[in-house]
């Protein structure tokens, strides 16, 4: 991979700057659903007299999904190129999302509504836009990671507001279709122009279909990985951080209403989830690039344990403000650091295939979460129990990533280790 061999940082941004961007409109669709069905929580419980829980099965359903079905894309991402793979997903993503606003009131339909999600946003996963990226950029790789992941980071701000603005003025049925539409006509045009990774160029240099995209870029292959030690405690890592990050995300807003706080009041807060996880996601691709990527990763995953003792002991709206700058930051360490320690310790001509089985125990917990938090709620009538799980469960993610030896692995030099 000549380019990001030769290239300085300032040389890689000033040739791909336009990837991260269009890569990161194109990651929303990964999270839309997740960060916009808590403001939709309250009118489909009125109108269906859904609980909580039933309500969160969805995103189980959805992660559970994609999870099944992530390492095959994976695959194809490794033989195709994410390019081809990202066009079909947001197109698909945008589909899926908009018919959750036709859910009849039948809680069979309402799953199966949620299927068509899974289905969708499998082609719209994580691994997709970051192996392009990743591909690309190599001296300032954690910044053009942290890009990437932070217009997430924007949507998760926007998405609760936008959410909650929306079904007031059109209902909740419309929000869907509205929200949906706004999210492609930026997306795809972006995706068209400038989503293209190295990988693209390799198979079109080669002329032939049947060309592995990944074939000539540095890495480990899918089969040496799997007895390294280190790939294990990363997916664990993934797992537990994510079962917290993802029941946080979805029941903020239920948490902060039960604590007396307005719809509107509540959706603002649960919006500094998203302005904190942008400065968390560059503060930590910033230090990425400078220091040991475990040590970044013990202190920033650690984080939550904070935002669930202010959740559980704060009586005020600045202290849940403070708790949820808490939270977004560390949401913004959790993907940046396994991107970028995945990429160093195994390379990037498996990425896709590799990152997908991180993302596949990742999916684990973003499918438990938020049903095993409405189920506590559901049980005893508070979130106080889920709470002091966070604060375990937080502590061991970080402690399985953060006390792993740093690898001297640079496989832009094809020097390898683990």
């Amino acid at each position: 991979m000549a380019d990001t061999e030769v290239l300085t940082a300032r040389e890689e941004w000033k040739k791909y700057w336009t990837l991260p961007l269009a890569a990161g409109l194109g990651n929303v669709g990964s999270i839309i659903h997740i960060y916009a069905l808590g403001a939709f929580m309250a009118p489909l419980s009125a109108e269906f007299g859904w609980s909580r829980a039933e309500i969160s099965s969805g995103i189980t359903v959805s992660n559970s999904g994609t999870a099944l079905l992530g390492l095959l894309v994976g695959i194809l991402i490794d033989r195709l190129g994410p390019r081809k793979v990202g066009i079909v997903g947001v197109t698909a993503m945008a589909l899926a999302f908009g018919l959750l606003g036709t859910a009849t009131g039948a809680y069979t339909n309402w799953l199966m509504l949620w299927l068509g999600i899974a289905l969708a946003a499998t082609a719209t996963q994580t691994t997709i836009w970051t192996s392009a990226v990743t591909s690309r950029f190599d001296r300032s790789r954690g910044i053009a990671i942290a890009l990437t992941i932070a217009v997430n980071g924007a949507a998760a701000t926007l998405l609760p507001i936008l959410s909650t603005l929306a079904i007031e003025g059109l209902g909740w049925r419309h929000a869907f279709f509205a929200l949906a539409a706004g999210w492609i006509a930026i997306t795809l045009p972006m995706i068209l122009l400038f989503f293209r990774g190295a990988a693209e160029e390799h198979v079109a240099a080669a002329g032939d279909r049947k060309v592995i995209a990944s074939a000539n870029l540095p890495g480990m292959e899918v089969k040496e990985v799997l007895s390294a030690l280190p790939f294990y405690r990363l997916a664990i890592a993934g797992c537990l951080f994510s079962f917290v990050a993802m029941s946080m995300i979805v029941h903020f807003v239920p948490i902060l209403t039960d604590r007396g706080l307005s719809a509107v009041e509540a959706a603002s807060i649960a919006g500094i989830v998203g302005i904190a996880s942008i400065g968390g996601r560059f503060v930590t691709g910033y230090l990425l690039d400078r220091f040991p990527a475990e040590r970044v990763a013990l202190v920033g995953l650690s984080l939550p344990v904070l935002s669930a003792l202010l959740l559980l002991h704060g009586q005020s709206a600045l202290a849940y403000s403070v708790a949820a700058a808490i939270a977004g930051f560390s949401l913004g360490a959790e993907l940046d650091v396994l991107i970028y320690l995945t990429s160093r310790r195994f390379g990037i001509k498996r990425f896709g295939t590799l990152f997908s089985i991180v993302m596949l125990s990742m999916s684990i917990g973003t499918s438990t979460g938020p049903l095993t938090a409405g189920a506590i709620y559901d049980r005893f009538g508070s979130y106080d129990n889920y709470l002091m799980l966070v604060i375990p469960l937080v502590l061991l993610s970080a402690l399985s990533v953060g006390t792993l030896r740093p690898s001297n692995a640079s496989w832009q030099t094809g020097q390898s280790g683990h």
